[in-house]
């Protein structure tokens, strides 16, 4: 059953699919969330930014991959929270049998929403099938994926409707939870080593040297979000990814009697575990800096060039059969965003806890999940770059 839904994530993020995620479905979603930081400007509303890019990651999931608009304040959204957190205790509780016998209601809850919402994603697909008369075959190089989306690749090739709902929910959170956290922790590490927002400033306005500072960015296409565009914003998210890993521990099961390259042997039915999160700190894979965030070490001597790892040394995407369908869509995704919101703003954590702070001298911490969620998300404050003090008040009068 993972080929089958392999394949029909095979189609959808062709590259022909994703040059329309980034020039066409991806810009009004940008224009929205740019609207509401402007408004937060307006106000010197403190913003969480890891609520803003999940919203903004639901909704272009929804679009390209289901044709609804998904909002992140659906039920579903906590209910799938829920539920990711009591699953990622199992992981730590040995008795969380015992733990969900007595104080289970709230997962059962979540569980039946998420499914709820799964199930109603793939009717309306299947009446708007309907509607049309059926799928139509089409030249895959001519595929909209507004309209041919993945969850008709997934009908296309499942005919259990249950089987799709599930596959569908496991692609909504591949595509929206890992990289809104991801932009979460980038900007957060950003914000905390602000030498390298002003190289991330200068390599903006060397690619777009017609834009000016505080306004919209425009002119940002797939083809100019690709590394060998903006080398230095890539090695950024990439850095990021290596200090914290959207899923930061990984296991597989053994099907057959496997032997490891160095010779172990493990009998079917063996668990293997292994765990991004230390791998990428380790002292012995990326030396004695491993914990400092430090971009430059995914760049060439000239600084022009991205430089790739073996994705078993570095297996934030997975690796082999298992490896992630949706990474190119996930580091395209993330830098187009990242160049126009840091070109518009200027972000200041905000610190206070009576705010959402962690304290002068605190670090942001994760929370307990299968992914890589921020706890109490990143509050901040927010002026449009360059904008001086005056200006921003008379800004907050209009």
């Amino acid at each position: 059953m993972a080929r089958i839904q392999r394949k029909a994530g095979l189609r959808f993020f062709s590259n022909a699919n994703l040059k329309t995620f980034i020039d066409e479905a991806l810009p009004p979603i940008l224009d929205d969330t740019e609207r509401v930081l402007d408004h937060a400007v307006n106000r010197q509303d403190v913003v969480d930014m890891q609520e803003v890019f999940l919203e903004l990651t639901t909704r272009l999931m929804g679009k390209v991959a289901y044709d609804m608009d998904i909002p992140a304040s659906l039920p579903f959204s906590k209910a799938f929270d829920l539920a990711s957190g009591a699953i990622g205790d199992r992981f730590q509780n040995p008795f969380w049998k015992i733990k969900e016998f007595i104080l289970g209601a709230p997962l059962r809850r979540a569980v039946f929403e998420v499914k709820r919402f799964g199930n109603e994603i793939v009717s309306a697909a299947v009446e708007n099938r309907t509607k049309s008369n059926g799928p139509k075959e089409k030249a895959v190089d001519q595929i909209n994926p507004l309209r041919d989306n993945l969850i008709n690749s997934l009908l296309d090739h499942i005919p259990d409707h249950q089987v799709v709902a599930d596959a569908a929910m496991n692609y909504l959170s591949a595509g929206r939870d890992t990289t809104a956290q991801s932009l979460t922790w980038t900007l957060y590490l950003l914000l905390r080593n602000p030498q390298h927002q002003e190289t991330l400033i200068e390599e903006i306005s060397r690619v777009f040297p017609s834009a000016s500072p505080s306004s919209s960015l425009e002119g940002v296409t797939y083809e100019s979000v690709q590394p060998t565009s903006l080398p230095y914003t890539h090695s950024i998210f990439t850095e990021t990814l290596r200090l914290y890993p959207p899923v930061p521990f990984e296991l597989k099961e053994c099907t057959t009697p496997t032997t490891f390259p160095d010779g172990t042997w493990l009998p079917e039915g063996s668990v293997v575990i292994w765990v991004p999160w230390a791998m990428g700190r380790s002292h012995h894979i990326w030396g004695e800096d491993s914990e400092d965030f430090r971009p430059s070490r995914w760049l060439n001597i000239s600084g022009s060039m991205v430089l790739q790892k073996s994705a078993y040394e570095f297996p934030v995407f997975n690796a082999g059969p298992r490896s992630c369908l949706g990474k190119k869509l996930a580091e395209l995704l993330a830098v187009a965003v990242l160049v126009r919101l840091m070109w518009r703003y200027d972000f200041t954590e905000v610190l206070q806890k009576e705010q959402g702070g962690c304290g002068a001298g605190g670090e942001r911490t994760s929370q307990n999940s299968l992914t890589l969620p921020m706890d109490g998300g990143l509050p901040v404050k927010l002026k449009l770059r360059g904008m001086k003090k005056d200006e921003t008040q008379r800004l907050r009068s209009i």
